[in-house]
């Protein structure tokens, strides 16, 4: 076999014959790697050598398919590496009949390959860096079908990796839009990316290239891998956190949205936090969050996703009260985009949990008007976001006398009722749940409630479709009729007490379903709250 070789080598060389040796070449490595799968012997060499076998012989198949390849690999590189192969498969017969001198002069051998195979490698991402061999009217290897075996896929992830690494710009980009479109379809391929090792490490090293499409590109697929527990240890191993960082500081538009959304899959549940602080990445954060005028939402999200997530260690949390985070996120809660403004309330109602000094800057920052403000009826924010508004409300203001005072001021219960009359079921349970907080808190907001005529709409809200509202409405009617004034109120407005005798009425014929509703409602009224409304009305 290798005097065959070596004749080859001694003829001139002719462009027939250099195809045809790069395709020979080609063809015999993937021979040897076959063959190399029976060896009996130093099992983790042989993988080892198979990888690089593997990755030659992508970047031998990229070359051949690219306009002049034969002209520039045949030349010089084809006969060593036929010597190498021909070594190669000499040693695996030997391995494969046991017929080897020594196990030390054997694993010695098996060294000398690999760095062998090393260098080949080396001398060919040369050559494409040189810009030698262009993409052309190369072949890429086909993306396998859906339901493809497992060999077929590792095939097609290697031919990307070689195209990774020995490719110009034009030939990485495509091979990372490939790699990035099989792992966010399938996860067999995330786990193939993680087992080939390598391609981690390519993916952060192209983080910190200034061609942002590859950079922009390498994230699509740290982002994929990222969506699993299993191995975001992975990549922060690889040291993954550090460029998405100075991404963060740098990068394009893009860039940074990626980055921020990386980095918050990183960060669930506050691991890897001292990780981002200890790479400045706290600061870059906030300065995302505050100097974008709230005009830029793929950015400024994700971001505060990441921040959200830093806040549970009360060291960055300190910091980032230093640093005026909540000035700052109480300006954001003024945005006019609905999902920064959440975002923002959500980062403060974190900070301020457990913490009154926090929650004294949010209301002296105007805080408060600005959630007031998400309640006015003529405003179109969503259901969700009044919902959430509602909630920060309870926990910025009913702590505090002075904080309850400005929210009343600012027309609180005016925007209260309108949500009770028109809105979704979901946010009037926030609203009610926020009427029997008020209730709690004293009897002077008992009477301001009744003042601004809430129990009509409590009462109605008796015979609502879904058991919870229905249950809260009793709740706090119940509770506002324990203050004399508002028994007597709602005494003299008799439409109220019909309306309630209404209710407690099922003698009226009915359809099925109304007589269905009907009990419901009765069992309901049923009750000892509802017992104890009656009668206090009946004692007053």
């Amino acid at each position: 076999m290798s005097t065959e070789m070596g004749e080859e080598e001694g003829k001139e060389p002719v462009a027939v014959d250099e195809e045809s040796s790069l395709t020979s070449v080609i063809r015999r490595i993937s021979v040897l790697i076959s063959h190399s799968n029976s060896t009996k012997v130093f099992h983790g060499k042989w993988q080892l050598i198979r990888g690089k076998l593997e990755e030659l012989n992508s970047g031998l198949k990229a070359a051949e398919n690219c306009e002049f390849g034969e002209n520039f690999m045949s030349s010089e590189m084809i006969p060593d590496i036929l010597v190498t192969v021909n070594e190669s498969y000499d040693l695996a017969n030997r391995c494969i009949n046991l017929t080897y001198s020594g196990k030390l002069l054997m694993q010695s051998d098996l060294d000398i390959i690999c760095s062998q195979i090393d260098s080949h490698l080396k001398k060919l991402t040369g050559i494409y860096n040189a810009g030698n061999l262009t993409l052309g009217s190369a072949i890429v290897v086909s993306k396998p079908s859906f339901g493809c075996s497992k060999d077929d896929m590792k095939f097609y992830v290697n031919d990307l990796l070689t195209r990774m690494k020995v490719g110009g710009s034009d030939m990485k980009i495509q091979a990372l839009k490939g790699l990035s479109e099989v792992t966010m379809e399938d996860e067999k391929y995330v786990m193939i990316v993680i087992d080939t090792g390598e391609i981690v490490g390519i993916l952060v090293e192209f983080l910190e290239f200034t061609e942002t499409e590859i950079q922009e590109e390498s994230m699509k697929t740290i982002s994929a891998i990222a969506g699993f527990d299993l191995y975001k240890g992975v990549l922060v191993g690889a040291g993954t956190v550090a460029p998405l960082i100075r991404v963060l500081e740098s990068g394009s538009e893009l860039g940074k949205e990626r980055a921020a959304r990386i980095l918050q899959k990183l960060t669930e549940n506050s691991d890897n936090a001292w990780l981002v602080s200890a790479h400045g990445g706290v600061t870059a954060l906030l300065k995302m969050c505050t100097t974008n005028n709230g005009d830029q939402s793929d950015i400024i999200s994700p971001a505060c996703g990441v921040l959200k997530n830093l806040a549970g260690v009360e060291e960055i949390k300190r910091f980032m009260i230093e640093e005026d985070a909540v000035p700052a996120f109480v300006k954001l809660m003024r945005s006019k985009d609905e999902s920064l403004q959440i975002n923002a309330i959500e980062f403060l109602q974190l900070m301020a949990s457990g913490d009154e000094s926090i929650r004294r800057i949010v209301v002296r920052e105007g805080g408060i008007y600005s959630l007031v403000q998400i309640l006015d009826p003529k405003a179109s924010f969503s259901s969700k976001t009044r919902e959430i508004a509602l909630r920060a409300i309870e926990i910025f203001c009913f702590n505090s006398s002075t904080s309850l005072s400005s929210l009343m001021g600012y027309g609180f219960l005016d925007r209260l009722l309108y949500i009770l009359r028109s809105s979704e079921v979901s946010v009037q349970e926030s609203a009610l749940k926020v009427g029997i907080r008020l209730c709690g808190i004293s009897e002077d907001t008992k009477k301001a409630m009744g003042d601004a005529n809430f129990m009509p709409e409590f009462i109605r809200l008796l015979d609502a479709r879904t058991h919870e509202v229905r249950e809260l409405a009793s709740e706090v009617l119940s509770s506002m009729i324990s203050v004399p004034k508002n028994r007597r109120k709602l005494i003299q407005e008799e439409c109220n007490i019909s309306r309630m005798l209404q209710l407690l009425d099922p003698g009226e014929e009915k359809s099925e379903t109304d007589v269905s509703d009907a009990k419901k409602i009765l069992r309901k009224l049923s009750t000892n709250r509802f017992r104890n409304i009656l009668n206090g009305i009946l004692r007053s």
